[in-house]
């Protein structure tokens, strides 16, 4: 695992709001594990998708992460944000794969008025995306 290097360029991402390199930085394998979904998100075009949602919703102008626990395998990444007067916290587990791309993501939120304005904003992103994609 190459968590340093894959943790330097989440930072990158998430501080800078870049979906321009999320290519970069996601395997081609990655799940991610939605916070509202059941299913488990599999592949780099759906994750990239997902992460660009969260880009523009949840890593707002009031996104902060506020703790960070790493080892050699993997990140918890503790999180706030203000989303409509909303505050959200929330946990991104992650896990990168030797080449320090994104391997898998856990997204945990609350709280519940929290995962709600998630999971409407992020259905409302989705669905644009669906209409210009053609499909998810």
């Amino acid at each position: 695992m190459n968590n340093q290097k894959g943790l330097a360029l989440w930072h990158q991402f998430v501080n800078n709001r870049d979906t321009s390199r999320l290519d970069d930085l996601i395997a081609d394998d990655a799940i991610l594990h939605s916070p509202v979904v059941w299913t488990p998100q599999k592949g780099k075009k759906i994750v990239n998708i997902y992460l660009t949602a969260a880009a523009s919703i949840i890593a707002n102008k009031h996104f902060k992460y506020v703790r960070e626990v790493t080892n050699k395998e993997h990140s918890i990444l503790e999180f706030s944000t203000v989303i409509e007067g909303v505050t959200v916290e929330g946990v991104d587990m992650l896990t990168f794969d030797e080449e320090g791309k994104l391997q898998d993501i856990k997204v945990m939120l609350r709280p519940l008025k929290g995962i709600q304005i998630v999971h409407q904003k992020m259905g409302e992103f989705l669905e644009r995306m669906k209409k210009q994609l053609g499909t998810l």
